[in-house]
């Protein structure tokens, strides 16, 4: 199946579901394909046949924009270069976790979560511990009895009670032993994915420098901002104060520059944010929802009222 082909028929099955998708992201370099919603979760999606394809730099660009945008980053992909995915695991690649269609169809078209996820050493599994030490009370089983139920150590099974995740095997020993369920799902719609080990955030790009005039204005009247590396915008600015933020691109007024204000416009009603485009000079006033600023006037805004007047202005008046 060609990449393009695998980005339509998720998208197709993300409608179905019920989310509001954005246009693809069809310009490079790019971090994410599309950006989706369904009521409070925003997704922000990599479609990849091999996702061996998936490197460090993209998932590090992916878990900031999460973070910036109130999304949920994931991957979505049918193989590695050894083997297809397995349908009900999750995977992950640099903190970001991987669900093959199948997968991500039963998530989302059928809300079954995934309860197995790949990690170094084979599968394994969430055991909710508070079921389990119930379960062994409700027994009246010490914890070295059901070390030797299982056949590990005492020590492992307290670790279970104490949060520790257990291998497939040992999770289905488990439910044998006390004939009922006793996994939680893997979580995959978290900002903070709990499974991953891969830390904090990487920290933001440096600014460009041809940004750098764009970025004093949106810091001078009051804006966090978050330099891009290969997202379709340049910066997501937040305004912390009233939880709003601003995508915001940066170039020349040409056709690649409109076809990104337009990605940038879709992607803004996806995930609820306003878009500008600053150029040099242009002959019009909005492209499709995002705010076309001139260079100028831009560096003479001196007030937030008066940046977010503007983009009001420009885009309510010229809706297309």
């Amino acid at each position: 199946m060609s990449r393009s082909a695998l980005v339509g028929n998720v998208t197709a099955m993300l409608e179905d579901a019920g989310f509001l998708v954005s246009d693809r992201c069809a310009i490079r370099p790019k971090s994410f394909d599309v950006a989706a919603r369904r009521g409070d979760d925003v997704l922000l999606l990599k479609i990849l046949g091999n996702i061996d394809a998936f490197d460090a730099t993209t998932g590090a660009e992916m878990r900031r924009l999460g973070e910036y945008l109130n999304a949920a980053a994931m991957v979505i992909g049918l193989r590695t270069r050894d083997e297809e995915l397995e349908p009900g695991v999750v995977y992950f690649r640099h903190g970001v976790p991987v669900l093959s269609p199948d997968t991500a169809m039963d998530l989302f078209v059928e809300a079954v979560p995934p309860l197995i996820y790949a990690a170094p050493g084979g599968l394994y599994v969430n055991i909710d511990s508070e079921v389990l030490a119930d379960a062994r009370e409700d027994r009246d089983w010490s914890l070295g009895r059901l070390a030797q139920e299982l056949g590990v150590s005492r020590r492992t099974v307290s670790k279970y009670e104490d949060g520790m995740d257990a291998s497939v095997e040992v999770a289905a020993a488990l439910e044998d032993l006390f004939e009922k369920p006793l996994t939680s799902p893997v979580s995959v719609l978290d900002e903070e994915n709990p499974v991953t080990d891969d830390g904090e955030t990487p920290a933001d790009p440096d600014v460009d420098p041809n940004d750098q005039a764009v970025v004093t204005v949106l810091t001078r009247v009051g804006y966090q901002v978050h330099p891009t590396d290969r997202a379709p915008f340049k910066t997501v600015s937040e305004d912390e104060s009233e939880q709003k933020q601003v995508l915001t691109g940066h170039s020349k007024f040409t056709q690649t520059a409109e076809k990104r204000a337009r990605i940038m416009s879709s992607v803004g009603r996806v995930t609820q944010t306003h878009s500008i485009y600053v150029v040099d000079r242009a002959n019009r006033e909005s492209v499709d929802g995002t705010a076309i600023i001139e260079q100028d006037e831009m560096e003479e805004i001196e007030e937030r009222d008066d940046f977010r007047n503007l983009i009001y202005d420009r885009v309510e008046e010229n809706p297309a």
